[in-house]
This record gives C-alpha cells, structure tokens and sequence, in this order.
C-alpha cells in the first residue's frame, strides 16, 4: 500500500513539477496549478481523495434543479474520473482513489480528469453562479 511519502512524491511530479503543493495541514494538501485550478489532496489510508470546490449552490429551486441535471450529465458523459456532489452548500468536483496499488499513472489521470472538467464545464457552470 502507498504511504504518505508517496503521494508526497506523486504531488512533487504533477505538471512536470510546476504545481504549487503546499501541505495545509497533516496529510492534507493544497495543490495549485498554473492554470489557476486549486486541488485539495487528502491522504486518508486505505485512500486518497482529490476535491475541488466548483461553487456556491445558487438561490431558487428553478435554478438548483437545472444546475443538479447540468452536472448529473456531466457525471454520465464528460468524467472519465471523479464525479460532482454537493459539500454542503457548495458543488464540489471529488474523486477517491485506493491506495493498495495506487501509481503515479493513475494519480495524474485523476489529477488531470479533474482540472480539465473544472477548465471545460466553468463557462457552462457561469449562469448558475451567483
């Protein structure tokens, strides 16, 4: 099983060593990309979480419900990794990966999948934020 050095050393690689990894609090990191995307990576054994807040809900029933339908599409036809749920008040973009056979491989997939859905979805998302 990977440990906590692992991943370390998995957030050292992502973007070709680019990305600005600052751990926030222990085995919990913040990850921000060139991009300007912000990953918070939690190293929870026997898993590890990647999350990225989207947004705020918007006000109004009418609303919510088109977003909820907006972002279940997404979930079935655009993720290849992680899906979006709600944190509360927020959409959040999450995806958990075991740790048993976790490689670096399949960590920058899911790191990936997730900024570019972020970067892709944002402009549809735009008339849902408030």
């Amino acid at each position: 099983m990977r440990g906590k050095e692992d991943i370390e050393d998995f957030l050292d690689r992502l973007d070709s060593g680019s990305a600005d990894v600052s751990e926030v609090e222990p085995n919990l990191w913040l990850v921000k990309t060139a991009a300007g995307a912000e990953v918070v990576v939690h190293f929870a054994p026997p898993v590890v979480i990647l999350r990225v807040a989207v947004m705020e809900l918007p006000g109004g029933a009418e609303r919510q419900a088109a977003l909820f339908r907006e972002l279940l599409a997404y979930n079935a036809r655009d993720l290849v990794h992680g899906a979006y749920g709600l944190e509360g008040n927020r959409v959040v973009l999450v995806d958990t990966l075991e740790l048993e056979n976790l490689d670096f491989n399949e960590f920058e997939a899911s790191f990936d999948s997730l900024t570019l859905a972020l970067a892709t979805h944002l402009g549809a998302l735009a008339p849902f934020r408030e």
